[in-house]
């Protein structure tokens, strides 16, 4: 048995990895609420640099259901963070990053769409994705024990994630990429909206509850139900608004009216209308560490507790 770090109370705060996406494109869809963009608004309409090589053809629906064409990860990826670049800079890579395939066509899950459409809430709301997430969602759901980056809190008060077992992307196995992994002060601190946000489990699963009952409290409940809806094509993997839809979105057992995230830290959420049941596992194991990763099952056990 290996051991990491210590015990952690209920309001332990751990970093989200990719379940930070739709917390993200929450506080975008707000917006969305206001009338200030439509889906089927190209892209181009608010980055007018982002053109040619089909990018006029890229929408807002693209970039949230993963069908954009963008890749996951900038090739420079490793190097912007090597230099501690802000969030601007790899929004600039990202809209000049050729398309892997034509907008709609097909799947393939993308970081850099989740900045982009992130970006957009930015220039429309004239605030930082960081402020825009505590003002429209962290706040209304009363999320205390939440931040996008670090917020209010210390470096101290987040729980360190175990980085040696971390892709090589985020700086797993590089012994010269402390000052740039998931657990250095940079990382901690930029907030990005593909994976920077800290949470508690009890907060992650207010988040949830939001979609699960409908409240209103960010995003109108007409809302919340078109970002728990399958929107992509037959054919194509099945995706809400920044988030997993279908029973492949929960642990065995779950109905097809499930939805929820995963992060590659080691964490993940997912909710079930069908059962009314919420689960929420959050560890500092990367989930490429081991299979099956605790996650999935404790997951599993409370998936099938419910059935």
């Amino acid at each position: 048995t290996r051991a990491f770090g210590t015990a952690q109370n209920e309001h332990a705060m751990f970093l989200l990895g990719s379940i930070s996406k739709p917390v993200a494109v929450t506080a975008l869809m707000t917006l969305f609420d206001r009338g200030a963009f439509k889906l089927a608004d190209p892209v181009n309409k608010f980055l007018p640099q982002f053109k040619g090589d089909h990018r006029e053809q890229v929408t807002m629906r693209h970039l949230l259901t993963h069908v954009s064409g963008l890749p996951d990860q900038l090739s420079e990826n490793a190097a912007l963070r090597r230099r501690h670049a802000p969030l601007a800079e790899f929004v600039e890579h990202a809209v000049r990053t050729p398309l892997q395939f034509a907008p709609g066509t097909k799947y393939q899950y993308s970081s850099m769409a989740i900045l982009l459409a992130t970006h957009v809430a930015e220039l429309i709301s004239g605030t930082n994705i960081l402020a825009l997430v505590e003002r429209t969602v962290l706040q209304p759901l009363q999320m205390k024990h939440s931040a996008q980056g670090l917020g209010q809190f210390k470096l101290e008060d987040m729980v360190p994630c175990q980085t040696e077992r971390a892709a090589p992307e985020a700086g797993g196995g590089d012994s010269t990429a402390k000052d740039w992994d998931w657990n250095s002060p940079y990382w901690r601190k930029l907030g990005a909206p593909w994976g920077g946000t800290h949470a508690s489990a009890p907060d992650v699963a207010k988040f949830l509850a939001e979609f699960l009952n409908e409240t209103g409290a960010a995003v109108k409940p007409e809302t919340a139900r078109l970002m728990v809806q399958n929107h992509n094509l037959p054919g194509l993997t099945p995706r809400g608004l920044a988030l997993n839809v279908g029973a492949a979105a929960g642990s065995p057992g779950c109905s097809e009216k499930t939805f929820g995230h995963t992060g590659s830290t080691g964490t993940l959420a997912w909710a079930d209308p069908a059962t009314h049941t919420i689960c929420v596992v959050l560890t500092s194991l990367p989930a490429r560490a081991v299979t099956p990763h605790p996650r999935d099952v404790a997951a599993s056990a409370v998936a099938g507790s419910e059935r």
